[in-house]
């Protein structure tokens, strides 16, 4: 018999739980695309629905940006006085250009394709 509970040895409950929501997230997008392929009738039409509102997901994209960088913003102030070392702020500093370059090379991707 399986031991009630038998993951949380075995796994940490935030990967647990952070692999959930990825999972949730996952289902949701696939269910909204699997809806809008059906509205439409086809998937040309959905692409050509998408290509049509791609200004509205770009100002939504922007919006999920801001949300995020103000979180960060927060987060990054604690995590400084957590630890204040000058290790500690390099890493930060990395982790931060890293994810604005990921950022930036995702929307440029995004914007040479409909070019």
């Amino acid at each position: 018999m399986i031991p009630y509970m038998w993951w949380h040895r075995r796994f940490n409950a935030r990967l647990v739980r952070a692999l959930l929501w990825t999972a949730v997230i996952v289902g949701a997008a696939a269910t909204i695309n699997i809806i809008g392929i059906r509205l439409v009738g086809d998937v040309e039409g959905w692409s050509r629905w998408m290509r049509v509102h791609s200004g509205i997901f770009l100002v939504w994209r922007l919006c999920v940006y801001g949300a995020t960088g103000y979180g960060w913003w927060r987060t990054r102030g604690r995590l400084r006085q957590r630890e204040p070392s000058a290790e500690a702020h390099r890493r930060l500093l990395r982790t931060e250009i890293a994810s604005i370059l990921a950022i930036a090379l995702l929307e440029g991707s995004e914007l040479m394709r409909h070019r």
